[in-house]
């Protein structure tokens, strides 16, 4: 399947994410040509572990872990335990499956959502970050999809041009902010070079990491 980096948006200090970014960074992707082509949207979800007193303090259960939905792969459901660099891949009925089983619980869920553009062989999609049953704009992300290769080390150069291009198109608007690029290590959760919907979903966690650091850093520290 083609390549595709997640990218999150960096906010400068002392800034915050606001609605008009968002705006003003899909009217870049259709300055540049990108042509709009409808709608999308991936869910992620944090669980927490609902053990019992005897279960507590056992290490065979995680901590906790993402739960992951991708448009992409509309049967398909991906678990990510960061701690253990583990990804899996389940059918979606997974998650019926652990609500009856009462053994996790969904401690919180996020839509990424907005637009998918189609520019050349590249589809963009940029999208915000908001908490389901809620409006108010946690981030925002962007996908960048390359459609002829599923190489990810063959992929390297020529997203990272585009990725420039992008950086320089973006930077004439003058945001307080920026997008970033966080590249997981892929062979630590045992996946290969060719590219897959699992790769896409270890990057979700990555950048969710990366979103939670930055709102935890700019919040004024206590004593």
């Amino acid at each position: 399947m083609p390549i595709k980096w997640v990218l999150h948006w960096q906010p400068n200090a002392g800034t915050t994410v606001n609605s008009q970014i968002l705006t003003e960074v899909s009217q870049c992707v259709e300055s540049i040509n990108g042509v709009k082509e409808g709608r999308w949207k991936d869910t992620l979800s944090f669980y927490k572990p609902m053990l019992r007193v005897e279960q507590a303090n056992s290490l065979e259960f995680p901590r906790d872990f993402l739960g992951i939905s991708l448009q992409e792969q509309p049967n398909k459901y991906y678990m990510v335990i960061r701690g253990q660099r583990l990804i899996i891949e389940a059918e979606s009925s997974i998650q019926t499956i652990m609500e009856k089983l009462q053994s996790y619980k969904t401690r919180v869920a996020l839509n990424f959502e907005g637009f998918q553009y189609q520019l050349g062989d590249f589809q963009l999609r940029v999208g915000k970050v908001v908490t389901i049953h809620s409006e108010n704009l946690r981030g925002i992300v962007m996908e960048m999809e390359y459609l002829p290769i599923s190489s990810w080390e063959t992929s390297h150069q020529i997203m990272g041009e585009f990725f420039d291009i992008w950086q320089e198109a973006l930077g004439k608007r003058s945001l307080p902010g920026h997008f970033v690029h966080v590249e997981p290590n892929f062979s630590e959760y045992g996946l290969s070079d060719q590219y897959t919907s699992q790769h896409t979903a270890v990057q979700y966690a990555s950048i969710m990491a990366q979103m939670i650091a930055t709102a935890q850093s700019s919040q004024p520290m206590r004593n």
